[in-house]
Parts: C-alpha cells; sequence; structure tokens
C-alpha cells in the first residue's frame, strides 16, 4: 500500500495531499529510511516514525487498512512504540 494513503486510512493526517505534504518535507521514515516518494510501498511489520505537531510517533504497522473507517478500526492496524506511551 502507498505510504501516502496508509497515513490517511490510519488516520494520522485527514487528507492524502497532507500526507504528500509530509513526506515531501522529508519528515516520515520507514525503518529509518527517509521516504522521498508518496508511492513508497509499506507493508505489515514496517516502522514508520512520523511527526505529529510538537511529537514523534513511531509505530509498527500490523495490519494494512481497506478504507479510512472509524478511529478504533484504525488504531487496530498498528502498534504504538513510542517509550512514553
Amino acid at each position: 500500500m502507498r505510504i501516502d494513503r496508509l497515513l490517511c486510512y490510519l488516520r494520522f493526517v485527514r487528507t492524502r495531499s497532507q500526507a504528500q505534504k509530509l513526506i515531501d518535507e522529508g519528515h516520515v521514515r520507514c525503518n529509518s529510511q527517509r521516504v522521498i516518494r508518496h508511492s513508497h510501498a509499506v507493508a505489515c511489520a514496517d516502522v514508520l516514525t512520523i511527526p505529529l505537531g510538537n511529537s514523534v510517533k513511531i509505530v509498527e504497522i500490523l495490519a494494512l487498512p481497506e478504507r479510512r473507517g472509524p478511529a478504533a478500526d484504525a488504531q487496530a492496524c498498528y502498534r504504538c512504540l513510542d517509550p512514553g506511551a
């Protein structure tokens, strides 16, 4: 699945264009590698580093959602790896 679509489906951003902006600014990482393309493929067990506001979220992808659904469904698709969370 494309990383811009995944960020939107998992409700880290509201729209794909906001996800693309994060990627263009070079802030998103997948498995410790900077993501430079909107079409970067993401699979289960990948670890994403995503800046959100004044914090950084580190998550492991457990499942790939089929659509942007309720927040509870989105949260079931990833596990937070943040030390403070």
